[in-house]
């Protein structure tokens, strides 16, 4: 699979992903060829670009929720844009509620994981996106903490908002990781900005305001070096690990992403700003290191996970690629045996034999994958 830009589309190439418009309807379905019609279709409806399978390359494997992932995100990514420059210009609240409402509706009561899949962003998207998938982390975290109705709320709300200063932030410091101090100070004038616009608008509720301070000043003063001092609400301790693990993973141009191992790796490894209690409700909430995900190990081995470790994440039993050896990293003759991190592809959607791994004594969970359309 690979991304390719809008312009650079051709006749005949076949989608690795569906497409649907603002209001959630189905544009194109995966494996659909490309027409003439359809390229000049994608290009008005302003996508920089469309995930796209190579010539003999496979569908890759999609479940109900993947497919509602995409949708859903295709449809509020473009009412938070709307919502957030609306706010700024009137101060109001507008149709907010209503996108906080519809998060929590689709994923603050969720039962099970699910995958969180990483579009590609670019400098003009990358505000809304990260913002969307921030509140959708938010949802699921505070629902598998068993938050109140009302804090899972404010913390969705907050999660969406919480970046409306940057909408004024120059083009090229939008999603960036290393800031100088220069740039340092126009995005702190940004979010505080930012901030007063909240305080105006939700005046009756100063916790929106306060949660999105807390976030954004803790998580600057350990990127400073500094270790974070001063009470924060559950909430913000809720928000500041949904927005690291997001920024950490996100798929930018000229940005390599970092994996979701090495992302829980950095969240586990610094209990000083992340929660351990939030980042296990993120473990229980997201697909981690499903089995079927190909590794990379200490020793210069290679392997695949063929079932997880409830206790630790990152010690789940593996097949070992050289000699097809079974890997418990859960066992104490294995404690030196460490993943270094995933062998990344554009997509980690795997389909995996359960019944051969049931038959050998496993516990795996089984997706239900959707049928590939005819191309």
């Amino acid at each position: 699979m690979q991304f390719v830009k809008s312009d650079d589309l051709k006749v005949g190439m076949r989608l690795a992903r569906p497409i649907y418009n603002r209001n959630g309807v189905l544009l194109y379905e995966r494996n659909s060829k490309l027409t003439g019609q359809g390229i000049m279709s994608i290009k008005a409806f302003g996508l920089i670009g469309i995930f796209i399978l190579e010539p003999a390359e496979p569908v890759p494997p999609m479940t109900k929720d993947d497919i509602e992932f995409e949708r859903f995100q295709m449809m509020q990514v473009f009412g938070i844009e709307e919502e957030m420059k609306r706010m700024w210009q009137s101060h109001k609240a507008g149709k907010i509620e209503t996108i906080v409402s519809n998060i929590t509706k689709s994923y603050g009561n969720l039962d099970h994981k699910i995958n969180f899949i990483q579009g590609l962003r670019s400098r003009e998207d990358y505000l809304y996106k990260h913002s969307l998938n921030v509140a959708m982390l938010c949802a699921m975290l505070s629902h598998t903490l068993k938050v109140k109705a009302e804090h899972q709320h404010s913390v969705i709300r907050a999660a969406v908002l919480h970046d409306i200063g940057q909408l004024k932030l120059p083009r090229e410091l939008i999603g960036k990781n290393d800031l100088s101090d220069e740039e340092k100070k126009i995005l702190d004038a940004r979010q505080s900005e930012g901030f007063r616009i909240l305080d105006q608008v939700y005046v009756s509720d100063p916790s929106v305001k306060r949660i999105c301070a807390q976030c954004y000043h803790y998580i600057r003063e350990f990127q400073d070096g500094h270790r974070p001092e001063g009470k924060i609400t559950p909430e913000a301790r809720i928000m500041i690990v949904a927005q690291t693990f997001d920024q950490m993973t996100a798929m930018q141009f000229g940005q390599s992403p970092d994996s979701e191992v090495t992302a829980i790796r950095h969240l586990m490894n610094h209990p000083e700003i992340y929660d351990k209690g939030v980042v296990k409700a993120l473990i229980r909430s997201i697909h981690i290191l499903a089995p079927g995900t190909s590794v990379e190990l200490n020793n210069k081995e290679k392997a695949l996970v063929i079932s997880l470790n409830p206790d630790h994440i990152l010690r789940p039993v593996l097949l070992n690629f050289r000699d097809n050896s079974i890997l418990d990293l859960s066992l104490h003759g294995n404690r030196n045996v460490e993943i270094v991190d995933i062998m990344k592809t554009m997509d980690n959607r795997h389909v995996m034999d359960t019944e051969a791994l049931k038959r050998q004594g496993f516990q795996v969970e089984e997706p239900q994958y959707v049928e590939v359309p005819e191309g």
